[in-house]
């Protein structure tokens, strides 16, 4: 396991900061146990849950990912991480501003790339943000050797504005494959779909960050039905705790759970690498 350094923002107090030995591990039992294996070097793969549904991501290429930019007022985003400083790309899976509040502000900090729909990209456009990458769902784009697909979701997309509902198209999830072959599910919001099947059988995800407080998106026991049908090894659940009305825990996934399905369960600001 690496230093937590490489994982974290310069400015972060190492202190405040757990890490969680969870990918690597995996990995290397998944390709002893003769799973998946399109990738055949051990994964430096860091995953840091930033709470509710926003991640940073560190690539087995060294690449600094930040998925769902909901920091300032995101009641369970440690402080070190309200203001990231260096960040490769900023991926948007839908407008609601529990995702996409800071989008703006962080893309102007850091000159990252944003991926995200054609019209949240174009929103942001409007805000002064010129590093644009759109695209829709189906399409693949590198970043950096980094293959993000823009997969379905469930779930609506909009934010309100000096009292004014504005669509910013349809949510979406991303199939994140990175550099050594290891391929991630990131769900975003949304509810149980059939086709996280046909996501099984194209893209093989071996991980998956998955929601589970329910009312907002799926709960615990679709949420556990959808790790089955995409067959994944790992899930990290998401897009629970912040708020009394989002029920879901992970023991609660863990019951549905089929045997052979880790619980990657994460505490806010905690890297698991």
């Amino acid at each position: 396991m690496t230093g937590l350094s490489d994982g974290m923002p310069d400015e972060v107090d190492h202190s405040m900061c757990v890490a969680v030995v969870g990918v690597g591990e995996l990995l290397d039992r998944t390709i002893l146990a003769g799973g998946r294996s399109d990738y055949v070097t051990h994964s430096a793969l860091a995953i840091t849950w930033l709470g509710h549904g926003s991640f940073h991501f560190r690539t087995p290429g060294g690449q600094k990912l930040l998925i769902d930019p909901w920091l300032e007022t995101n009641p369970k985003c440690p402080p070190a991480w309200k203001k990231p400083t260096a960040l490769d790309g900023i991926l948007i899976t839908h407008g609601h501003a529990d995702h996409a509040t800071d989008a703006a502000a962080v893309a102007k900090a850091t000159g990252a790339p944003v991926i995200a729909s054609f019209e949240i990209c174009t929103w942001l456009g409007h805000k002064g943000i010129k590093n644009v990458r759109p695209m829709n769902k189906g399409g693949t784009q590198s970043l950096g050797g980094v293959l993000v697909t823009m997969v379905d979701a469930r779930h609506s997309s909009s934010i309100e504005e000096d009292g004014t509902i504005i669509p910013l198209g349809e949510a979406a999830g991303f199939v994140i494959k990175f550099e050594d072959g290891l391929t991630l599910y990131f769900a975003g919001d949304t509810a149980l779909f059939g086709d996280m099947r046909l996501i099984a059988e194209i893209y093989h995800p071996v991980i998956a960050c998955v929601p589970i407080g329910d009312l907002f998106t799926m709960g615990p026991q679709d949420a556990a039905k959808a790790c089955e049908w995409l067959g994944v090894k790992q899930v990290v659940p998401m897009h629970y705790g912040t708020f009394p009305a989002l029920t879901g825990t992970p023991d609660m996934l863990r019951k549905h759970l089929p045997p052979g399905i880790e619980v990657l369960e994460l505490q806010p600001g905690e890297t698991s690498e």
